[in-house]
C-alpha cells in the first residue's frame, strides 16, 4: 500500500479529484441529482463551503474549505 502523505490543516482549501473505477460511464452525469442529495446530506452533518466543482461523467474536481478548526477533509 502506497504511503500518501496528507497536508491537514484546520480551516484549509483541499483540491481533490474522485474518479469512478469504469472510466467507460456517466454514472455522475446520468444521476447528478442523487450526487446533489448526498453532497446536501455530507454538508449537513460535517459542514464545509464549495469553492469550485466540475462534474463529468466519470469523474469529478472540487476545491473545498472546511470550518475553521477542521482539518477532516477525508471523513467527508
Amino acid at each position: 500500500m502506497t504511503n500518501y502523505r496528507r497536508n491537514r490543516v484546520p480551516g484549509a482549501s483541499y483540491f481533490f479529484t474522485l474518479a469512478l473505477a469504469d472510466r467507460s460511464g456517466d454514472l455522475l452525469t446520468r444521476h447528478i441529482d442523487l450526487l446533489r442529495a448526498a453532497t446536501a446530506q455530507t454538508k449537513q452533518q460535517l459542514p464545509f463551503t464549495i469553492d469550485a466543482v466540475v462534474i463529468l461523467p466519470e469523474h469529478l474536481h472540487c476545491i473545498w474549505t472546511l470550518p475553521p478548526g477542521d482539518s477532516d477533509y477525508s471523513t467527508r
